[in-house]
């Protein structure tokens, strides 16, 4: 086999998008935010009412004795009101990151506690639609995407039912590393699925799933370069330890249509002498064969 793409034969790249919707439409949205944050902007509220600093109501919110999903909850709402610089990936970390260290570091962007009670003895309810729409604005981000590959499983078994088996995560979970599959490699190589032969458990390809409901510029710069990433890594470990592996990107969503995203896919699509290749729900069928796994 040489490289050859098949995504710059398709002329319409629109006919090849799977449309997916799973997001709440705005203001319905606002109820279903409020009921599940509305315990915790009351709790908020009331650190504020008996703190005597904004680094205390800090200290409180990352106490060890809190639930982790209240914390995670009344992070986002420390960020969102009290200090935009503290992200809620560093703060949720209460083992590793002391609350007195993120005070020294950050200690002189915390909004004064002294409007902060001001702002929030009585909080009016215009005001708590507005900080659950922030807090919860990230809340659905990556379910498009397990929609998706939910989707690619299911049409995946039913094509292939006794023949080939698909593994990985449905949804949130742990991806699986390449080196679980070969010890030989060394490094990180999380895959979202793996494709084996049902006779004898050969693994034939490994795979990634992307949703973008919109995506351009740096972050258009960031997937696709992180997808020639992985070719070049998998061909590096090839060329050391020869495998029949495939290589699966199910890049699908209206972002793909992004001109340089798109033309990042075509690239792509074909290299490693055929052995990777591209493709959206609707080219599983076309593209995804026993002939090319097999091959």
């Amino acid at each position: 086999m040489s490289d050859y793409s098949f995504l710059r034969t398709i002329s319409d790249v629109s006919k090849i998008i799977t449309p997916l919707d799973s997001a709440i439409r705005f203001p319905e949205v606002l109820e279903i935010l409020l009921e599940k944050y509305g315990d915790a902007i009351d709790i908020f509220c009331q650190l504020i009412t008996e703190s005597d600093s904004s680094a205390d109501v800090l200290r409180k919110i990352r106490s060890s004795e809190r639930n982790s999903n209240e914390r995670m909850a009344l992070l986002k709402m420390y960020r969102r009101c009290v200090s935009p610089v503290l992200d809620t990936e560093t703060t949720k970390k209460i083992k590793k990151v002391s609350s007195e260290t993120l005070i020294e570091t950050y200690g002189e962007t915390f909004k004064p506690i002294s409007k902060l009670k001001s702002q929030f003895s009585k909080l009016p309810k215009e005001y708590r639609y507005a900080l659950v729409a922030l807090v919860g604005e990230y809340d659905t981000r990556g379910q498009l995407g397990y929609q998706l590959t939910g989707a690619f499983f299911d049409w995946f078994e039913e094509h292939f039912r006794g023949k080939y088996t698909i593994e990985g995560p449905r949804g949130a979970g742990r991806d699986i590393e390449l080196s679980e599959i070969y010890p030989e490699f060394e490094g990180s190589y999380p895959c979202d699925f793996v494709i084996r032969r049902c006779n004898d458990n050969e693994v034939l390809a490994v795979g990634f799933g992307r949703y973008d409901s919109t995506r351009g510029g740096s972050q258009s710069d960031d997937r696709t370069g992180g997808n020639s990433n992985k070719v070049e890594k998998l061909k590096a470990f090839d060329q050391v330890t020869p495998t029949r592996l495939k290589l699966i990107f199910l890049s699908d969503g209206p972002g793909l249509m992004h001109r340089d995203t798109w033309e990042e896919a075509c690239v792509l699509d074909g290299q490693w002498n055929e052995r990777v290749r591209v493709i959206t729900l609707k080219l599983a069928a076309k593209r995804i064969s026993p002939e090319w796994l097999e091959s």
